[in-house]
């Protein structure tokens, strides 16, 4: 009995299929989840309205806490692409892409 290790491996076998599947549906849900510029300059622009409106009705206190989570969201994004190996201006792009991307989906 020959033991064929290019069948059992080859293009049509169960774990390249599933594997090929599974990049698939990675590659989608990035796709999906993808976000970009002009999106985080909306995100900033939703926040920035919002922290009008949190100003009006609830006041300088409330106003304070919401921006301060936001810069920290913000500081925190930006430390984990430094640490990741961003530098200059595309760390500060892509943190405020993290930070504000959101815009997609609203």
């Amino acid at each position: 009995m020959e033991h064929n290790a290019e069948r059992e491996n080859g293009e049509g076998s169960a774990p390249s299929s599933y594997s090929r599947d599974m990049k698939e549906a990675r590659r989608s849900v990035r796709e999906a989840l993808r976000s970009d510029l002009p999106a985080a300059h909306g995100g900033l622009g939703v926040t920035v309205v919002a922290l009008i409106v949190v100003a009006v009705s609830a006041g300088p206190r409330w106003t304070a806490i919401v921006a301060a989570g936001f810069t920290v969201w913000f500081v925190l994004a930006l430390a984990v692409i430094r640490l990741g190996g961003g530098r200059g201006g595309d760390a500060v792009r892509r943190a405020h892409i993290a930070t504000f991307g959101w815009a997609n989906w609203i």
